[in-house]
């Protein structure tokens, strides 16, 4: 039997795709891509609900074109917490496989070999570029505001269109065989003792063969401890009480998000726990929490303290610290609002 071609696999989704929406309406296209066995990316290749226009090229030479665009919302998310940013593209590293952003507003880490299909979207008046990986999952997406540059926009999709697009590869990723319990504890705390900077957190455990969550079990109350499910909530509420500025870090395979500053408009709707800011918005859906953690790590600057959260599965979900800049202390405001959410003292 010969494949099917594009035309005829996007006809066959908008098909199933209609049923469904007449039936429940109010389904966004990442629940309808669940519900119907499918990728989103492939319901956005099909146009259901949206109008698609299929990018060629590399996600990293579209991310050099992006300064014009001026001021977008962009969105990264989890299955469990959706982060939302206003700003402008500034500053931007795309050549190799690891890209960043480092501009006023926006602050992102792309890992560029996980991303695999990108297109141009609009729904109803509302104009996006997104960006999938793989697995078809999105892993980045970039909204068009009353602010932006429209015709930049449009310039950067004609330049981009795809005239003769193929359809998205998608394939599962690999469930990750990282042992969840550390080998040898004592020489995994001493690789953590001997840490100079947060960064080298990542490699530690490679070395180490363990997975995160398995590494703050096994390291010592004293570099991490789990605390209350709602220790989230708690520390949001006490930092906008205190107007004390936050970073918070939101990532998924292809990208980490992250915004620095105050929160100030809170508000719990349902299972989810929000951040309304005007410039920031975060959606924390709470019902996943499995555990949260503070986290201490030595540095060149000193200790920094995080509150991590994470899902059944042990992935990280969101992950908070105070504000803070290479070669500058911690906050020592943050530092006591983590140590009273503790059980147990944290190494100093």
């Amino acid at each position: 039997m010969n494949a099917m071609t594009y035309s005829e696999r996007a006809a066959t989704l908008q098909t199933a795709d209609q049923a469904l929406r007449q039936t429940e309406p109010k389904l966004r296209i990442r629940d309808r891509a669940l519900r119907l066995q499918v990728s989103e990316a492939e319901l956005v290749a099909a146009e259901c609900g949206v109008k698609a226009t299929p990018l060629k090229g590399t996600a990293q030479a579209i991310f050099r074109d992006l300064a014009p665009l001026g001021e977008v919302m962009v969105l990264s998310r989890n299955e469990w917490c959706v982060h939302e940013r206003h700003g402008e593209y500034e500053q931007i590293e795309a050549e190799k496989a690891i890209g960043m952003v480092l501009g006023a507003d926006l602050d992102l880490r792309m890992f560029f070999n996980a991303w695999q299909s990108h297109f141009a979207v609009q729904e109803g008046e509302r104009l996006s570029l997104q960006f999938f990986d793989g697995a078809g999952v999105a892993v980045h997406k970039i909204f068009m505001t009353a602010n932006s540059n429209i015709a930049a926009y449009q310039a950067l999709v004609a330049k981009f269109t795809d005239a003769a697009p193929a359809w998205p590869e998608i394939a599962a990723y690999p469930i990750d065989a990282m042992p969840r319990d550390a080998a040898d504890p004592a020489a995994l705390r001493a690789a953590w003792l001997a840490l100079t900077d947060t960064h080298g957190f990542f490699p530690m455990l490679r070395k180490n063969q363990v997975s995160r969550l398995g590494a703050l079990r096994a390291a010592g109350a004293d570099l991490a401890q789990a605390v209350a499910i709602d220790a989230v909530e708690t520390m949001l509420q006490q930092a906008a009480d205190s107007e004390l500025a936050i970073m918070c870090f939101v990532g998924n395979r292809g990208m980490v998000q992250i915004h620095s500053g105050p929160v100030k408009k809170l508000l719990r709707t349902g299972p989810w726990f929000n951040i309304l800011d005007e410039k920031f918005n975060l959606h924390l859906n709470t019902t996943a929490i499995a555990s949260c953690w503070i986290v201490n790590k030595p540095t060149v600057d000193g200790w920094v303290t995080s509150l991590e959260v994470y899902s059944e599965s042990e992935e990280l979900i969101v992950q908070f610290f105070g504000v803070r800049k290479p070669g500058v202390p911690e906050l020592a405001a943050w530092r006591t609002l983590l140590e009273n959410l503790c059980h147990t003292p944290l190494a100093q």
